[in-house]
């Protein structure tokens, strides 16, 4: 059994209401996005600041955090409608039914891209440790600890997908999730 597979709620046949994340054409995600909010979706399509460098100048741009991927809350009865949209190639499914998002994953996403923190897309971990944020605008956030460049990040994942994206932290803000060992694992981490 899929590990997302308890997520999907049936009720007489229509998927129950939810996030649900779409798989659009390459560089198509911000015009999917902007379609389906004009047709009255609620949509999350987090973005992340990159710098395009050229010989003659730098230019700051908003790219997708998940390439490819976006988000929708609804019901799945105007499913049709959703997949009619032009960039939007079908719904992310297990067993051939559209499986809703995890809730937390997408209250994350959401946190993240909200906030002023430095934002960027991160591959995808299956292990490593758990750790909490604990102050700053980000607290109460949950993902694994991970080090880039002598900086502290941490990574949320978000599985059904098999993407993550990474925020950087401050040792000193974190706290390690379900486990008292960790603080001795995330102390090493911090000596660099």
């Amino acid at each position: 059994m899929h590990p997302y597979d308890s997520q999907q709620v049936c009720v007489s046949g229509v998927m129950s209401f939810g996030w649900y994340a779409l798989y659009t054409r390459h560089q198509h995600e911000k015009s999917a996005a902007q379609q389906l909010a004009s047709k009255g979706f609620n949509v999350l399509l987090p973005l992340y600041r990159s710098a395009n460098r050229w010989k003659d100048r730098t230019q700051i741009v908003h790219l997708p955090l998940f390439p490819n991927y976006l988000f929708v809350q609804a019901d799945l009865t105007g499913k049709l409608e959703i997949l009619r949209t032009p960039g939007v190639c079908h719904l992310v499914c297990s067993a051939g039914m559209p499986v809703r998002m995890v809730s937390t994953e997408i209250e994350a996403i959401q946190r993240m891209a909200s906030s002023s923190c430095d934002l960027q897309p991160h591959p995808f971990l299956k292990r490593g440790d758990r750790v909490r944020i604990v102050n700053g605008p980000l607290i109460g956030l949950e993902g694994v600890l991970a080090r880039e460049k002598n900086q502290l990040r941490v990574v949320v994942s978000i599985g059904l997908l098999r993407k993550s994206a990474s925020v950087e932290v401050d040792l000193n803000s974190l706290e390690p999730v379900n486990c008292a060992s960790n603080l001795a694992k995330l102390c090493e981490l911090a000596e660099f």
